[in-house]
């Protein structure tokens, strides 16, 4: 029997991240926008139907594990956005719960930054900047992301649901992941209708917290949240805060729940759920561990929170974090389930219109336009097609330009058109 990760082991595995903190590489741009955007395993129509078919006859409360494996991971799938929590070594832990995750059968490259390759994300980086980076990934991929966040990690949660719903501001530009560059644009082609729409007023499928605020507040990086500290937008279908019974760091203690408690301002479906006192704060996410053992997956697949019975494990099963990763389990698989649906609806009310081509139009994004160094801003292509001649010296205006679209010399498109042609 595997052992849960004790406090010792998690110092230990810290300073052997120190060690190799300069040792990570990044992927290039053009390898990372491939891996990200990179379509599932081919399928014939008739199979590509019958996973469609499985799709939608899925209870999204009752997702087991071979639902997850043989349907939701050969379908669309979710970005998840782990964010860790702010003291040095603990993405470590967050890193856990990916293990966890992908052990349970959730695709680790819909986790994975595709800039960097991290597991998780800072809660010092810009709100603002992974909200333009949800924007982007749901272009490219079609479904919602999640946001899990853990302490500080759950205050950028917060954070970039605000941005979201234009809190701080009535514009976001987007951010293109794979290389870390905003983008002119503020607004994505939608891939449910092919419209074009801004990105604030977009929401994510699911966000959760656990052990957040307290101390962290305090941080001058965080102060933009105080307003709207206890308050969720509309930028999220489900928000479940986790709380734990005795927690010092978050200031969770008894008397205090309603302070800790949060409040949906419009329509977003808000949970507020209490944790056993005994759970840490720091070690919280630390659970690679429950994914090891068939008992302990077979009861956090089949864990249904609307059953009381289920917030009482049995006690061979009773772990640290146990009822923490089986209910955001439970969730993910939730509304893994609802985001495909949700695109295969789409995708076949597309094709059922008369007249349509098989999937939405995409429009092409808006782009900057490209300057050469040293050129002054504005005296690019545009500039280019003032001044210069359309077509070379001596040439006919328009001759040959249907011909070097088809990748022709305009003197062979010449020859094949002519009406004295033989042979």
């Amino acid at each position: 029997m595997k052992s849960r990760l004790h406090p010792t082991r998690a110092l230990a595995l810290v300073a052997f991240a120190v060690a190799l903190s300069g040792c990570a590489s990044t992927p290039a741009p053009d390898v990372a926008r491939a891996a990200a955007t990179r379509p599932p395993v081919a399928l014939s129509a008739a199979d590509a139907r019958a996973l469609d078919d499985r799709i939608l006859a899925l209870d999204p409360e009752k997702v087991g594990d071979r639902d997850v494996r043989e349907t939701l991971a050969r379908g669309p799938v979710p970005r998840i956005m782990l964010l860790h929590g702010g003291v040095y070594g603990v993405h470590l832990l967050m890193e856990s719960f990916a293990e966890f995750l992908a052990a349970m059968g959730y695709p680790i490259e819909r986790i994975r930054n595709v800039g960097g390759g991290d597991l998780s994300y800072s809660p010092y980086d810009s709100a603002e900047r992974q909200a333009g980076m949800l924007a982007w990934y749901y272009e490219q991929e079609g479904v919602r992301a999640m946001l899990v966040g853990h302490s500080q990690g759950g205050i950028q949660a917060l954070k970039i649901l605000h941005e979201l719903a234009g809190s701080y501001g009535g514009e976001l530009s987007v951010v293109d992941p794979t290389t870390g560059e905003q983008q002119s644009r503020t607004t994505i082609v939608d891939p449910l209708t092919g419209a074009a729409r801004p990105v604030v007023g977009l929401s994510v499928a699911y966000a959760s917290v656990v052990g957040t605020g307290g101390w962290s507040l305090a941080l001058p990086i965080h102060w933009s949240v105080l307003p709207h500290a206890r308050t969720i937008p509309d930028s999220v279908d489900e928000f479940t805060s986790y709380r734990i019974g005795l927690d010092f760091f978050a200031w969770d203690v008894p008397g205090l729940e309603s302070w800790k408690t949060f409040h949906a301002n419009g329509k977003a479906n808000i949970r507020n759920i209490t944790l056993p006192a005994s759970y840490s704060h720091v070690f919280v996410p630390g659970t690679a561990h429950l994914a090891e053992e068939p008992a302990m997956r077979d009861w956090i697949n089949a864990f249904d929170p609307r059953v009381e019975a289920n917030w009482t494990p049995p006690p061979e099963l009773d772990r640290a974090s146990v009822l923490w990763a089986a209910d955001v389990w439970h969730s993910i698989k939730k509304h893994w389930a609802l985001e495909a649906q949700r695109l295969v609806t789409a995708r076949r009310a597309h094709r059922a219109k008369p007249g349509r081509p098989a999937r939405p139009p995409r429009a092409r994004p808006e782009r900057a336009p490209s300057t050469p160094p040293g050129r002054p801003k504005g005296e690019g292509r545009s500039a280019q097609h003032e001044g210069a001649p359309s077509t070379p010296p001596g040439r006919p205006k328009g001759e040959g330009r249907e011909a070097q679209h088809k990748g022709e010399r305009p003197e062979c498109a010449a020859r094949r058109s002519s009406p004295d042609r033989t042979g």
